[in-house]
């Protein structure tokens, strides 16, 4: 059995435990699974070209559906045949075991009995080592190994072993279910699970994590947003920007990454969302990783790392086929960058820290640690937001103006009067190389041109709402970086935008708190709706969004996109304030 080819990434699901994510496809098809971390090699890889896959789905013709199940991220895939209908409630067991994956999957047979395909093609290393050692108990158990990982299958007794696959298939009666646990662990397995009891923990976990969130303009999405940050955050705190690795922005551009880690700037979103009204445990997450990181590494602080702590490997390839349109690449060239911008997002965090007293001991000694960073740096060439050659970005400079500024204003007594300083020297530097002849930011002192990230600092407090300065640069972001109500990032090339990447859908919520800043609510509500309706059936966002296509680009589910449509659905809840 080969892996089931890949589906248009907008109807992918996601199961997350925290310290890894899966995805299932509209066939019943898991196609992505890295064990036992986030950053591992993975088992099921067919999303990319490996062999690796893990199918359930109903014998013969039928139409698919589905739905997360309330505040969680337990997934119901839904078949509709000929004949009858069937679910498939799908999760990783939550909380989830840093060495320990347990995939939870229970066929419900809703009207009449069902008919039901099972096929298990688990293989490490993407894909490059099969089951060996398999063994059926006399209770039906499977156990057996891939690579360095034990592997346990309940419920599947009545498989066959093949080549190292393993495939059956079932009748489930009218009103019965099935259950099928897989586990995997690179250490040994415990006694058997029982899965009424795993199903029960997961409910109950998933329900204490996520809180309602009433107050805001989108309360299902906003759920849904946390419930996906939630999967993809450890018990170390840290946050990884995506599940996936490899999958394009643009087919066959080059532009493909590995997202398997955690990148400071997108926690920093990540906690700042959690912290709009009350303190959410998102918040105490991000500043126990970067607090952890900045005091570990200092002068030495990368911008992204692996969950625990350590650097992400540099980029290799792993000679599979990978996404359609996109590549095999595993590991990223960010350990060899400097990101100002972080360090104004870093200061963000503390003051949301120091606004819910949070502020004081290993914080603040991580705030003078990034002070000291930002006087030191702030006028050397650096890679900014995007990632791109080292220059001076006009970004980098305004999140760092607006990061002091926040932290002197929740924190006067903190060093007020110096961090306004810094920031008054900052802006002053930055307006007299940055501006172009409208009045306008312009990406760098070299670069001409808007950048949708400029729209950011000043929401964030870098400068006031009615400043020309911010003004100018809105009106040329909405003239230059804009279409059919979707944001571009910049303008690449002289081609026109959706030719040469997809929108950015930070943006498109970045671009609805620009315009809730500028006290355009009406506009605000525009550009929000726009944007988070730039989804599958799952409510999941890549990075990207082919507007002429309508289709997701780029790695699922994106961190930072569902962080900033968590802000922006309780910031537009309540009027701005100046």
């Amino acid at each position: 059995m080969t892996g089931v080819a890949p589906h248009v990434l907008r109807e992918y699901a996601l199961l997350a435990d925290g310290e890894r994510g899966a995805l299932c496809g509209p066939r019943g098809d898991i196609a992505w699974l890295c064990a036992p971390g986030w950053s591992d090699s993975a088992v099921l890889s067919s999303l990319i070209g490996g062999t690796g896959s893990y199918l359930v789905s109903p014998v013969g013709a039928y139409v698919w559906g589905g739905h997360y199940e309330p505040g969680g991220l337990i997934w119901r895939n839904r078949w509709v045949t000929t004949e009858t209908a069937v679910e498939c409630r799908e999760a990783l067991a939550h909380p989830g075991d840093p060495h320990r994956v347990v995939l939870l999957r229970r066929i419900e047979a809703v009207e009449r009995a069902v008919r039901m395909r099972v096929r298990l093609d688990l293989a490490d290393g993407f894909g490059r080592r099969s089951l060996r050692e398999l063994r059926r108990d006399e209770d039906g158990t499977w156990t057996g190994r891939t690579g360095d990982l034990r592997v346990r299958w309940t419920g599947a007794g009545d498989a066959v072993a093949e080549d190292g696959r393993l495939a059956f298939e079932l009748t489930v009666p009218a009103g019965g279910r099935h259950d099928l646990v897989l586990e995997l662990s690179d250490r040994r397995l415990p006694d058997p699970p029982d899965a009424a009891y795993l199903w029960e923990a997961t409910e109950h976990a998933w329900h204490s994590a996520v809180p309602e969130l009433e107050n805001t303009v989108a309360a299902r999405d906003a759920r849904h947003a946390y419930a996906v940050l939630r999967g993809l955050t450890t018990d170390s705190g840290g946050m990884v920007a995506a599940a996936t690795l490899g999958l394009p922005e643009r087919s066959e551009a080059g532009r493909n990454y590995d997202y398997r880690y955690v990148w400071l700037r997108d926690q920093c979103y990540a906690g700042l969302a959690a912290s709009v009204d009350e303190p959410h445990p998102l918040l105490d997450d991000a500043l126990r990783f970067t607090t952890a990181r900045v005091l570990d590494h200092g002068d030495r602080l990368l911008p992204a790392y692996r969950a625990d702590g350590t650097p992400p490997p540099g980029e290799t390839t792993l000679h599979l086929p990978g996404y359609p349109g996109g590549s095999d690449v595993v590991g990223n060239r960010v350990t060899g960058q400097f990101q100002l911008d972080a360090l104004g997002e870093l200061l963000q965090l503390h003051a949301a820290a120091a606004r819910h007293d949070r502020f004081g001991g290993d914080v603040e000694r991580a705030a003078d640690v990034v002070v000291r960073l930002i006087t030191e740096r702030w006028d050397r060439p650096e890679a900014g937001i995007w990632e791109l050659d080292d220059q001076w970005w006009t970004h980098s400079r305004l999140a760092c103006v607006a990061g002091l500024r926040a932290l002197a204003r929740e924190v006067p007594a903190y060093r007020g009067a110096e961090l306004a300083s810094l920031a008054d020297k900052l802006l002053a530097e930055t307006t007299a190389r940055c501006l172009d002849r409208h009045g306008a930011w312009r990406r760098s002192p070299g670069r001409s041109g808007t950048d949708a990230a400029l729209l950011l600092p000043p929401v964030r407090g870098a400068l006031p709402a009615d400043d020309p300065r911010t003004r100018a640069t809105l009106d040329a972001v909405r003239r230059d970086l804009t279409e059919d109500g979707y944001v571009y990032r910049f303008a690449q090339d002289d081609r026109p935008l959706g030719e040469a990447e997809g929108a950015f859908l930070l943006c498109g919520f970045t671009m609805a708190l620009a315009c809730r800043h500028q006290g355009d609510l009406t506009e605000a509500f525009r550009w929000f709706e726009r944007n988070r309706a730039a989804c599958g059936p799952p409510g999941l966002f890549a990075e990207e969004y082919d507007v002429r296509q309508r289709q997701l680009r780029g790695n699922l589910p994106q961190a930072f996109v569902h962080a900033m449509l968590l802000e922006t659905a309780q910031r537009l809840a309540t009027p701005p304030s100046w």
